[in-house]
């Protein structure tokens, strides 16, 4: 296989891997529904995608780390946010270049220590970003509106959910978000849509309607019980556990007025992972 096309395997797969998935063509389903809601997003994406998987190429980070993809999530996150965040100019596809580069560089020092950091270092290059720029420069910053939902967006929150991962509010961008995962694993794709439904019901007495309908409630729940899908019932309780407590987390957050991204995502899949493998670990 020549060189261009393993890099550019590794690539998709690492757009994949935002959903926990290993797939070129789950990649392509990402890379469309971000573009029919916003093309400079799904450029944004691809862009900063290529620089994470050149930049550990570069490195020579681990060869089959690199083609799995584990270079390019969080770089691509990163890259779509730094569009969402921050007004369009030169200066911001030069922003999406280095955040791709130092979460990459982030990735790696989490993966060398065996640390499952997931999107972390996305959110913590996110987050230096836009409260650097909060508090130094906030006009760099594009204003942001209020997501107006429609009568009916009520009823398909759940598939907003998905879409919501890649911060997309459009629902065909969910449902193509969520073709690409059925497509690599059906149960990863239904215990998705159980988790975004879960957290988006119960989230309905402590939220706002309009953040429910918006799937802002569900999309860290999606990626939780993503993690945990199998076809055990053990599998459900831990999935059900991490979708609870990362509603939990989002709404602390929100009320503190931090930005969440995914973090309510990271930290509950990394506390529900410690008490499974505890309890794994404990004599029966």
């Amino acid at each position: 296989m020549n060189n261009l096309k393993l890099f550019s395997i590794a690539s998709l797969n690492g757009v994949s891997q935002i959903m926990l998935q290993e797939n070129s063509v789950t990649g392509i389903f990402f890379l469309v529904g971000i573009a029919i809601s916003s093309l400079n997003m799904a450029l944004a994406a691809l862009l900063a995608t290529i620089v994470g998987t050149a930049t550990a190429y570069l490195f020579k980070y681990n060869f089959e780390e690199i083609q799995k993809g584990l270079y390019g999530f969080s770089a691509a996150l990163v890259g779509v946010a730094i569009v969402l965040f921050f007004k369009l100019t030169v200066a911001t596809w030069l922003l999406v270049i280095v955040g791709a580069a130092i979460a990459t560089i982030i990735q790696h020092f989490f993966i060398k220590r065996n640390i499952t950091a997931f999107t972390l270092p996305f959110v913590l290059v996110t987050w230096l970003f836009y409260y650097a720029a909060s508090f130094l420069h906030p006009t760099l910053l594009a204003s942001q509106f209020p997501l107006i939902p429609s009568e009916n967006d009520i009823y398909f929150f759940y598939i907003k959910g998905y879409g919501q991962v890649i911060f997309q509010a459009n629902i065909w961008s969910g449902v193509l978000f969520l073709l690409g995962v059925f497509f690599h694993s059906r149960i990863a794709a239904i215990y998705g849509l159980a988790g975004g439904a879960i957290a988006g019901l119960a989230a309905l007495p402590l939220a706002s309607s309009d953040a429910v309908a918006n799937g802002l409630l569900s999309y860290n729940a999606v990626l939780c019980a993503i993690v945990f899908a199998g076809v055990k019932f053990k599998n459900c309780l831990w999935a059900f556990i991490s979708v609870v407590l990362s509603l939990v987390i989002i709404l602390l957050l929100q009320n503190l007025n931090i930005l969440a991204l995914t973090f309510p995502f990271v930290a509950a899949s990394f506390l529900t992972l410690k008490i499974k493998n505890r309890n794994q670990a404990s004599p029966l």
